[in-house]
């Protein structure tokens, strides 16, 4: 497995790993109509924007299996919520299901922290869904819940947790 900084060119596979971990991580805590209705092409119009309007902060990190086919991604930047205390920021980490729980996940998840704290951010937050599987994950790797909110997906309103890191 190869964990590399994402081009342009990989938006189309990031889209698809979007997509079908949505699907799988996300059935019974979303809405089966919203999953069903996610497509691999408006995400991959998303993933361009992304790409093209990122900032010298913001890194996108993808991990290869041996076929040459992306099978996760990860990225991150400056907090969005700085009010919140924290500079850095875990916007999304995603895995096909079956390369979950191969420490794949752990893999991205240390490449976006170490770039991070290379750009000279010192703390990290991100938001889960409060059902996530994952979250037991971040807690692993030292995060602690600060704060929840409700966010709408859909037509639901579900919990989500800030996760956060004081030191990076």
């Amino acid at each position: 497995m190869q964990i590399r900084e994402a081009t342009i060119a990989d938006a189309e596979q990031i889209a698809a790993v979007h997509v079908h971990s949505w699907q799988s991580t996300y059935r019974g805590i979303i809405a089966d109509a919203y999953l069903d209705s996610l497509s691999v092409e408006q995400r991959r119009n998303n993933w361009l924007w992304t790409f093209k309007n990122k900032d010298a902060h913001d890194m996108i990190y993808v991990a290869v299996a041996d076929n040459g086919r992306i099978v996760g991604f990860a990225n991150g930047g400056g907090c969005r919520e700085p009010e919140r205390g924290y500079d850095g920021e875990l916007y999304a980490i995603y895995l096909l299901q079956r390369y979950q729980r191969a420490g794949i996940g752990k893999q991205l998840f240390q490449q976006v922290m170490d770039a991070l704290r290379n750009a000279a951010y010192s703390s990290m937050m991100l938001w889960v869904l409060a059902d996530n599987p994952s979250l037991t994950f971040y807690l692993a790797q030292g995060g602690q819940i600060m704060d929840q909110q409700l966010i709408r997906i859909g037509d639901e309103e579900l919990p989500e947790l800030l996760i956060g890191w004081n030191a990076i």
